[in-house]
């Protein structure tokens, strides 16, 4: 693996599922692959999960890790080419990802999307650019689109606890007062299509994701009717698509209880609002897989940096 941008660079998902779940028994067996090597974790929004497990992972390979909050940590940074940079920017990304990419063996970035503008999110200006100008492998912690490290998380989390061959996972919409990225949602959706499961999308009218991420999984407007016979149940809350960036519906009908569980297995990627997301009687029950979640992150980012340690 060269890097990790998205989920097309994962050449083996299998494979690195499986990896994943041999690290998590013995998380310290390649200590000697990362010695004297530094990873840079660099996050323009707030972190907690993808901050630690990532730290965590790349301690585990006996990596040094340098973090820094680029949004007040460090100079505004120019991401367009050709500007007049007098006004608020005061570096251009050529010279800081040259820079940053001098100090470390590997960048890990975290940016979120403006939510406003749909075609320079989907550009991907933040993370492309980086990868673009610094000369190191650039890791992917969640962007304007993509959330590649949760998507491998999920399916880490899946392989462990279904009970069958080929379970039924529902991803659900569920209520939330605030607009929210896609991110999540395209790349759980990406990554059921390369697992082996029977894949269905719930949320109400208006919802849609991007239809070229979403392809031909059965979408359906009726909740309760999609989480019939589930063996999984992953809720996330995103902003309208077409309507970008928009709420469009604040249906407190859609939070997932107990009820319509019924004996499937909840999952979510934190930080999850109770009571509003989910019922506290899922949370706290022992249908709730959450934590379990949260504790695959490691090993889904020790995978990943494991493989473009192997490779570089």
């Amino acid at each position: 693996m060269k890097q990790f941008l998205d989920l097309e660079d994962i050449s083996n998902i299998d494979s690195i599922i499986k990896s994943a779940i041999s690290l998590k028994s013995n998380p310290f067996q390649y200590k000697e692959l990362g010695k004297n090597k530094t990873i840079g974790l660099l996050f323009f929004n707030s972190s907690l999960r993808t901050r630690l497990s990532t730290q965590k992972a790349a301690q585990n390979l006996g990596m040094d890790v340098m973090t820094m909050n680029l949004n007040s940590d460090g100079w505004g940074l120019e991401f367009e080419d050709g500007s007049v940079m007098n006004a608020n920017t005061a570096e251009h990304i050529k010279e800081a990802a040259a820079v940053i990419s001098q100090y470390v063996d590997i960048i890990a970035l975290r940016a979120f999307p403006t939510l406003t503008d749909k075609k320079k999110d989907e550009e991907e200006q933040v993370i492309k650019s980086f990868q673009k100008y610094a000369s190191v492998p650039v890791v992917n912690m969640e962007s304007a689109t993509a959330h590649p490290l949760q998507a491998l998380t999920d399916a880490i989390t899946i392989s462990e606890f279904k009970l069958k061959e080929r379970p039924k996972v529902v991803l659900t919409w569920a209520p939330h007062p605030r607009a929210l990225p896609h991110a999540v949602p395209n790349s759980f959706a990406k990554m059921m299509q390369m697992i082996d499961v029977d894949f269905v999308i719930t949320h109400p009218e208006g919802y849609e994701l991007n239809p070229e991420i979403t392809g031909n999984t059965p979408i359906v407007h009726n909740q309760e009717e999609a989480l019939k016979d589930a063996d999984f149940v992953y809720a996330k809350n995103w902003s309208s698509y077409n309507d970008y960036g928009q709420i469009k519906c604040t249906d407190a009908n859609w939070m997932v209880t107990k009820e319509k569980l019924q004996a499937a297995k909840f999952m979510h990627c934190l930080p999850v609002r109770r009571n509003v997301i989910v019922a506290d009687e899922v949370l706290d029950s022992n249908q709730s897989l959450v934590i379990q979640q949260a504790n695959n992150r490691t090993y889904a980012a020790q995978a990943v940096l494991k493989g473009i340690l192997e490779d570089n």
